[in-house]
This record gives structure tokens, sequence and C-alpha cells, in this order.
């Protein structure tokens, strides 16, 4: 039974600190009168879940839109709504599997003996979201959380505001405070909320803020799941089937203007074919967006320190002797207004320039020459482990030689993005990209304590290794000795 209350009244403003003690007190105190709820309550929560979300789209995409300057609809419909839908309908399905203790093999030598694992909740979940997918990136840990009987505090970043004050307005028609609550505010609060003993924080982010509520949660003892980013590479094999390619790359990369943290960073290809290739990227982002500015399929950039961010890249590498290439013709003065970047195709790319050395988080689109197989492996071994992985062509061999020989967060193979919403697989990151991972069961195993529990036979005979040592002992030892 779905339970929402149209009229419950939700406190506006900015949360206090201070606040934020006492409502993690309330949700543990809650948690402990119930530290194990079956599967109907959680089930009741998700639904209350995906009703209030599904009931409330038209909002939060004019919300989001509002806090971007301008986001394509389809945008928040495609990589937030229907991702938080197929994550809740695959939770409810496949949760009551997971929750039930389950046997685990019992190691010969303590046979009858039994070992089980049970999941249990770890109690309070914290989650700091970010602000490019605010709805996606808020919710879709929620939806681990709630499945896997927990209650949860959730701060969403500040640069979203509009979106911020309605998730907590939303929420609160189905969820109390005790169960579900939403801090808004800027740094001082997300700061508070980093150092608060969570059972679990989740923050997606960037690398560096990662750091730093790494160690901020580190200092209390919580375990973290960071969702980070980097410079995820895309190999274009000699195989690839160029018309796919170029437009599955293209997609990638312009969804909601390249502020994505899987979006393709940059292409390794020989550099016959760079030409060739930047030509028909450019064609598809204009066969995509005829115009960019005042385009209602385009997203702005967040915020102007960011576009001032891309501009710097821009200027950066042409100063270091880059080749710039941008799709469409805009007035320039029209697209700073709107604080909108039309797909740029990066050219003549060296090591040096600090658009090759930092994440991009925009519609930038370096490319480096790389003649080999061998060279393109070297080149992304070499940097940090990217949060994804992609590898365009036909060639299979090559293709296992990749999966092998690289290490990142996720891969998609001939498609950018499309690994982060499988809910069979799991998504997090690796080393400077991340820790830890979330989505479907992984998201439940990361929320819940596997609590293993050896069950002892009354016909053990472990009292044969109980002192005083004597020679029965020595013989009970060497014979476990054999079977291992």
């Amino acid at each position: 039974m779905v339970r929402i209350n149209p009229d419950k009244p939700v406190s506006t403003g900015t949360t206090k600190p201070a606040e934020l003690d006492t409502v993690l007190a309330a949700q543990r105190a809650a948690f402990n009168k119930n530290p194990n709820s079956d599967w109907a309550s959680r089930k009741a929560k998700l639904v209350t879940l995906r009703e209030l979300i599904l009931g409330h789209e038209a909002e939060f995409i004019k919300a989001i839109s509002d806090d971007f300057g301008n986001r394509a609809a389809e945008d928040t419909l495609i990589a937030e709504c229907l991702v938080i839908q197929g994550g809740i309908s695959h939770a409810i399905k496949h949760t009551p599997k997971w929750m039930k203790t389950r046997k685990a093999p019992t190691a010969l030598q303590y046979l009858p003996a039994k070992n089980v694992i049970i999941p249990q909740p770890l109690g309070v979940i914290g989650i700091i979201s970010p602000w490019n997918y605010p709805l996606q990136l808020a919710v879709m840990p929620l939806v681990g959380a709630l499945g896997a009987g927990n209650r949860a505090m959730i701060k969403p970043s500040e640069y979203t505001p509009r979106f911020s004050q309605l998730l907590k307005e939303v929420l609160a028609k189905g969820f109390t405070d005790e169960e579900v609550f939403v801090a808004t505010g800027g740094v001082d609060v997300a700061s508070a909320f980093s150092n608060l003993t969570f059972d679990h924080l989740v923050f997606t982010g960037s690398t560096s803020v990662g750091r730093m509520v790494g160690k901020a949660a580190g200092a209390n003892l919580v375990p973290v799941t960071l969702e980070l980013g980097g410079k995820s590479p895309v190999i274009i094999d000699e195989s690839a089937k160029m018309d796919m390619t170029v437009a599955r790359i293209a997609n990638g990369k312009l969804l909601n203007a390249g502020q994505t943290c899987v979006a393709p960073d940059y292409v390794l290809m020989p550099e016959a074919k760079i030409n060739a290739f930047s030509d028909a990227m450019i064609a598809k982002a204009e066969e995509f967006f005829p115009t960019v500015a005042g385009n209602p399929d385009y997203t702005s950039i967040i915020a102007d320190g960011h576009y001032a961010r891309l501009q710097d890249l821009l200027e950066d590498a042409e100063n270091k002797g880059a080749t710039i290439r941008v799709a469409g013709d805009d007035d320039k003065q029209q697209l700073a207004k709107e604080r909108r970047v039309p797909l740029t195709v990066v050219t003549n790319t060296t090591p040096d320039m600090k658009i090759m050395q930092e994440e991009i988080f925009g519609p930038l689109l370096p490319v480096v020459a790389s003649e080999t197989l061998d060279d393109s492996l070297d080149t992304i071994q070499k940097g940090e482990r990217p949060l994804a992985l992609y590898w365009f062509g036909e060639n299979k061999g090559n293709r296992d030689k990749v999966l092998r020989e690289t290490i990142s967060g996720g891969v998609s193979i001939n498609e950018t993005a499309w690994h982060v919403v499988q809910e069979d697989i799991p998504f997090g990151g690796v080393g400077p990209s991340g820790m830890g991972a979330y989505h479907g069961e992984a998201g439940f195993q990361s929320f819940s304590h596997m609590k293993g529990v050896f069950i002892q036979s009354k016909f053990s005979q472990g009292k044969n290794l109980f002192p005083p040592y004597t020679n029965k002992t020595r013989k009970m030892i060497g014979l476990m000795k054999k079977i291992l």
C-alpha cells in the first residue's frame, strides 16, 4: 500500500548542521527498535518511492532544467526517471531472494557442522549526491538502502537548489524523517554531513572531493562507496564500423552536454584516420543538434565557473598547438549567455595539455594518435584507472585483449555509458575512480552486513582439540592436515 500524504508540511530553507545529528540519532533509535524489517515493509517503501518519483516526473524535469539553465526533458527521462524505475522494479523482483539466509560450504575437516550467511541491514545510510544527474544519483543508492532494510539521509548538491527542495518535499509525502531525510544547503552542510557516524556513506562526485569525504569518513571508521570519475578512454579498433561508432560516441558525449561521470573523455585511434573521424563527429553533432543556442534539446553547462573551466581547457590546448573544431555556427555571445558549449573536437593533442590531464566533464572531445592496440593500452595503463572504458570494433581477439589488460570501473563494448544502467552487474569505480559498487544485488550487499554464522553439530569431534594436549590431540591435528 502506498503511504503518500500530499498535505504533509515540509520545512523550507537550509538545513542547520546541528539538525543533522538530531536526525541521525532519531533514525538510529528507530532502526534499533526494528533492526531487521521484513520484506512486506521494505516492499511498501520501494513501491512508495516509485510512486512518488513517477508521480512528480514533470516537477522534477522542470526543477532540474531550471537549475541547469536548460536541460532537455528527454535527458532527464532517459538518464534519470527510466533508470530509477528500472532499478526499483528490479529490486522489488529480486530482493526477497537476496534477503534469504543462504547456505555456505563447510570445510571437510569441520563437518558435520554447517555454515550460513545471514544478510542484515547496516542501519543508517548517508548519501551525498552530485548535480549532474541529481535525481538518479540520489535515488538509486536510496533504492539499495531501503531494499536492504536501512534508513537513509541524503545531501543533494548545492548547485541544484530547486531540485533539492523539491526532492525534500516529495519524499516527505511518503516517508517520515526517521525513515528518509533530505538535507539542503551548501558546503558547510555537506561538510557536517560527511563527518556523521553513518553505518555506510555513499558519495558521488569528483575525485578531489571524494578524497576529502573518504578522509572524513575514515576518521569515524565509516565504510564508504565512492563513485568518482576520471578520464574514460575510447579505443577505436581497425575493425570498427565507423558510422555506428561515431553515432554512439556522439550520443554518449553529448548526453547532458557531456556532464556525465562516464562520458567518453578522449579517443585513441591511428593518426591517419583522425581527420575523417573528426569530420564525421562534427557532422553527427550537427545532425543531432542543428542549432545549439536556444535549442530546448541541448543542455546548458551547470554554472559560470564550470563554463569558464571548459573555455580555459580549450584555450590552453590551442595555445599548445591543438586544432579546435566546433560543431555548428551559433553566435558565440549567445552561446556564452546560455552557458552552452557545442561538440568541440580537439586534435593534435599532447600530454602537457590540461585537457589531457583533467576530467573534462563537458562536450569537448580530444583525439589522441595511437597507431597500435598496444600503444593504446600503454596510454591507458600509464594513467589513473578510469570509471569507464569503451572499445569499438568487431575483432574479438582485440576486444578480449583490452578486457584482459585494462582495469576500469566498467566497460561498454560498441556502446558508451549503457553498462551503468544494467541492474544485474555492479556499478562502481576502481582506485582514483572510486571504491565499492551498487545497483542491483551489488547495492543490496553494499548496504547489508553479510553475517557469517558457524553452527556446530552435536556430533562434533572438536573436543579432541581441547587442552590438555595429548597424543590423541596430535593425531587429530595430523588427520585434519591430511584432509587438507
